[in-house]
């Protein structure tokens, strides 16, 4: 049985089923070149795909029971297409939901892949959710995303592509250069994330156009050394890693990405996180 057929049968909420039916046939989610062509995205050329570099994707989660199978059903998909050795690494902070039940069946039914899982005892914070899972890989190369789909795998084989050509140290895929995006937010939250991103940009002076995202490739040994630095735990995390890169003269290539907003699910981003965003910006203002 192939895992698709496999995860049909999976009840996360609502059936997994009817879900991927309304959701993977949709014109609406599935009119642009974003999602469809029937690849998730580029073949990489023999000479990249011929490797046994292994490639860990860490995603952090809470509440994401929804959007988990077909985060995990696209990861592998593009991993195994493009004949890579990979691993996926799911941090859970106890989501009240069921994400790590759903996640455990997924690893029934994707077994034979590297699929882990770590179950932490609360919401622990972001950053803190990378350094447990960074010692829980096994990875030559670290993939920091969402797991609320908002990161599509599809950009995965161009991150890799791009670190080979110039052996970046980080990798980060960017909204803000030629080619970048975002799909599905209103005018409110595109003025305060461009908002967020000059303001950091001002601040900080990082040399990244998108200083506030969360989609990365590291070489592991440079990303155990930046998060030594580190002493952010939540969002201003994704911020502090590009500054402290830059700072420890790690070379920083970008990627254009699409970001779209999550299909299921509220987003977890309100006034206590903005508010915590200020603050951290601050911080790293007067400790850089």
């Amino acid at each position: 049985m192939q895992p698709f057929q496999s995860l049909s049968r999976l009840t996360i909420g609502r059936s997994f089923s009817s879900t991927s039916q309304s959701a993977f046939s949709s014109p609406a989610l599935f009119s642009s070149s974003y999602w469809t062509g029937g690849d998730p995205g580029p073949l990489l050329p023999c000479s990249l795909s011929l490797t046994m570099t292994r490639y860990s994707v860490i995603l952090p989660a809470y509440n994401e029971r929804e959007n988990i199978p077909y985060m995990v059903w696209m990861l592998v998909d593009a991993f195994k297409k493009n004949h890579l050795d990979f691993e996926i690494l799911l941090v859970d902070d106890s989501s009240p939901d069921g994400t790590a039940a759903a996640y455990k069946e997924l690893q029934k039914i994707f077994r034979g892949e590297r699929l882990l899982l770590l179950e932490r005892p609360g919401k622990l914070g972001l950053g803190s959710a990378y350094a447990d899972g960074l010692k829980k890989t096994t990875g030559d190369f670290i993939i920091l995303m969402d797991a609320d789909f908002s990161h599509h795998p599809k950009f995965i084989p161009e991150f890799i592509k791009k670190q080979k050509e110039g052996d970046f140290d980080v990798v980060t895929g960017s909204r803000y250069i030629k080619g970048g995006g975002v799909c599905g937010w209103d005018a409110k939250r595109i003025i305060i994330s461009r908002g967020a991103n000059f303001l950091a940009q001002t601040l900080l002076n990082p040399r990244v156009s998108d200083l506030t995202g969360s989609f990365r490739l590291f070489k592991r040994n440079a990303l155990e050394n930046i998060m030594t630095r580190i002493i952010s735990k939540g969002y201003v995390f994704q911020m502090e890693v590009a500054v402290r890169a830059r700072e420890l003269g790690y070379s920083i290539g970008e990627v254009p990405i699409t970001f779209v907003d999550r299909i299921y699910g509220e987003s977890k981003l309100g006034g206590n996180e903005i508010w915590q965003y200020l603050k951290g910006l601050l911080t790293l203002f007067w400790t850089i």
